[in-house]
Order: structure tokens, then sequence, then C-alpha cells
């Protein structure tokens, strides 16, 4: 049975962990096909937005049990390969051109709120429960540190990965994990909403405008004159900057609407 499923709805293509009798934990199948299916999907020109939910009674419950159990024999090295195939997973969904949603309900704890970081726009029901809960166990939550920090900041960290607790979705918002809450059954409506309006952009638009956050982050303050002016003018002069543009100018609709 694949521990991945996905199902195209037009230009949206939902991704849902299927492995809803262990709260869809992270093992190396669901890892491996975390990360192929994002590499897939990104390099797709017919898809315009991702959607990522879970199965089940959760969103993600972290680390799978066995894969845990298995770490034990393991050497250093293999250790070391191990993380970095999951870091790999998370580098290649966070890195995806196109728009990725998370769908959120139930637990999302370990990596589980790994993945909720590295989703562009996040949208839990108000009763899903959140954790970075990895030093309960005696580890670290080191591989989604990159992107947790990237969202809720150093000191919002340090409160959280220190005591492991976990936390409710209000609290997830105030932190900036997640973006927008709702009650549970108007779930699917707040996600509509959103890929409504990302439908309503220009597909190469928003892959810029993701790539762009990207480099500004990485790049030094008088660097970003060059490099963000070098971006604006590369999307003006592009068939779809020119085509927005002009359906604005003449009161129509653009082409990719």
């Amino acid at each position: 049975m694949p521990a991945l499923r996905c199902r195209a709805d037009g230009p949206v293509v939902h991704v849902r962990l299927d492995r809803p009798d262990v709260r869809n934990a992270l093992d190396d199948e669901l890892i491996e096909e975390l990360r192929s299916t994002f590499e897939r999907l990104g390099s797709d020109p017919a898809v315009r937005a991702v959607v990522v939910s879970g199965e089940g009674k959760s969103f993600c419950g972290g680390a799978d049990i066995e894969m845990m159990r298995s770490s034990l024999d393991l050497t250093r090295e293999q250790n070391v390969a191990n993380a970095r195939a999951l870091s790999v997973m998370y580098r290649t969904i966070d890195a995806c051109p196109k728009p990725v949603i998370a769908k959120i309900h139930g637990a999302a704890l370990g990596g589980g709120a790994g993945l909720v970081a590295v989703c562009d726009i996040a949208i839990a029901a108000s009763d899903a429960v959140f954790g970075f809960t990895e030093v309960k166990l005696g580890i670290i939550p080191a591989v989604i540190s990159p992107f947790v920090l990237a969202k809720i900041g150093p000191s919002h960290a340090r409160a959280l990965f220190l005591t492991g607790e976990r936390f409710d979705a209000k609290r997830a918002h105030a932190i900036g994990l997640v973006h927008e809450v709702v009650v549970g059954d108007t779930l699917d409506v707040a996600i509509e909403r959103v890929v409504t309006e990302i439908l309503s952009a220009g597909p190469t638009a928003i892959a810029a405008a993701k790539n762009i956050i990207a480099r500004v982050r990485a790049t030094s303050y008088d660097q970003t004159l060059d490099l963000t002016a070098q971006a604006t003018a590369e999307q003006r002069v592009s068939a779809e900057g020119q085509e927005g543009l002009r359906a604005f100018l003449e009161r129509r609709q653009p082409n990719w609407k």
C-alpha cells in the first residue's frame, strides 16, 4: 500500500499522507515518497498549487516508532545518512516553486510540525495540537530547525524546543507557525478560498515571488538592491508580466484565469 496518495483536481494536486493507523508517521518510505512527489510536482507546468493533508485523525504525528527503534542499531554514519535523507525531503518541499498549502487537523508533532513549517500557507483546525516534542525522547529537532526558525524565530523556538511541550492552534497562530485557524468543519472552505486566490494570480509570478523571498533572506542588505531590481525587471518583461499588465490596463481578465 502506498504511504502517500495524490489526487488532481484540475490544476490543484491534493497530497495526502496515508498511514492513519500510525497517525501518518514519517518512515523511510513516506519520506522518499514525499521527496519524489514534490520534485515531480514542482516541475509539472500543469500544477498550480499543492494541498498537503493527513488521512484519519492526525495530520502527522512525527517520526515512525519502528524507524526510531531501528535507529538504535545504526552507526553514527548511518544516522547521519538517515537524517540527511529527511532533510532533503523537507528542502524539496520548501523549495517547490508551486504554492504548498498545509491543511492541518488533529496532531502535528515533531517532524509533522516541521512539515507544517515548510508549507507556504498553513491553515489549522481550531482543535489541532502542535509540538516540537523531540526532547521528550532525548533527541533534538535539528533537521527541522532551519525551517521552523524561519517561521517562528529563535525566541519561540527556545521556549518550545527546550520544553517539548504541546500547544494549541491559537498559540501556533500567534507565533506564526500557522496563518489561519478555523472551526474544523470549515477547514475545506478555508482551503478552497486560498486556492481560489492562488489560481487568480500568475503562476510564474508566484514562483518568482517564492524564489525572491529565499534569495533576499540569504543576501546582504546592500546586495538586495541589484537582486530585487533585476528580479522586478525580469518579471515585467516576461510574457506573463506583459500579459498581466496589459490585462489590467485593458480592464480584462489575464489569460491564466
